[in-house]
Formats: structure tokens, sequence, C-alpha cells
């Protein structure tokens, strides 16, 4: 009994680490004091806004960049910026990435968690039209 659950274990270890739980959490994206919290969306990632320098000073602020009439009205605290990631236990595929700062997004996104902690986002609209930002984990 002891060894059939230890196989068990060993075997959905694997599977744990690649659950993209070491990413889980907030993290500063470098740029306006942003902070976005990834979590589970279904079986992905997801990452909404959780604050911003301009938020504390105004949580009514609006998307107001987005090339979609449509959307400018949506508020930016809570906003998901990152859609559908799977993968792991280092790198994860997924997408769309949008960036409200620009009104920017991109149809294909990946995460790469650096040997440093840092989390690299690319957003791709192309495989040649890529922007890559550098994330540190606050919590």
């Amino acid at each position: 009994m002891a060894v059939t659950l230890g196989l068990l274990l060993a075997a959905s270890a694997p599977a744990a680490a690649g659950d993209g739980s070491r990413i889980l959490g907030v993290w500063a994206t470098g740029s306006e004091g942003g902070r976005v919290e990834i979590y589970r969306c279904g079986e992905a990632l997801c990452g909404k806004i959780v604050d911003a320098t301009r938020l504390r000073a105004n949580p009514d602020l609006r998307d107001v960049r987005n090339p979609d009439r449509s959307l400018r009205n949506r508020k930016l605290k809570g906003l998901v910026v990152l859609r559908g990631f799977t993968g792991g236990p280092a790198e994860w595929q997924g997408g769309p990435v949008y960036d409200p700062e620009s009104g920017d997004g991109a149809a294909k996104g990946y995460l790469t968690l650096r040997r440093d902690g840092k989390l690299e986002v690319k957003g791709c609209k192309a495989a040649i039209f890529c922007r890559t930002k550098v994330w540190t984990r606050v919590r």
C-alpha cells in the first residue's frame, strides 16, 4: 500500500509542477506602479490588474486607450490582461495579452519564469512583432 501511494505521488509531481502554481500571485509590471494578479481561470491561468499608481489616485479609471470604442468604459481595476495560459513549469503560452497603457493587444502571449524568479511576459501580434516586459513577484 505504501509503495503504491509513493508511486502515485511520484507520478503526480510533474503535473503539479506544471499547473502554474509557481507563477500564481501578484507581480509588479515595472511601469506606472502596476500590479497584476495571476490566478487560475478554469484549466488555464489568467491575469488581472489589481493596483497601479494612477488607480490609487483614481480607482474609477477606465480603459480609455482601447481601440474598440465599445470597451473604453471598462474599469482598469480588475481588468483581465492575460487569458488562457497553459503549460509550465517554466513556460506558458496563451492569449490574448492586453496592455491598457497603450491600448495595444497581442493575439499570442508567452510567460517565462526565469531562474532569477522574474517573469518575462511577451506578447506577439505575429511571430515577428513581439514586445517583452519583465515582471517582479510582489507576493
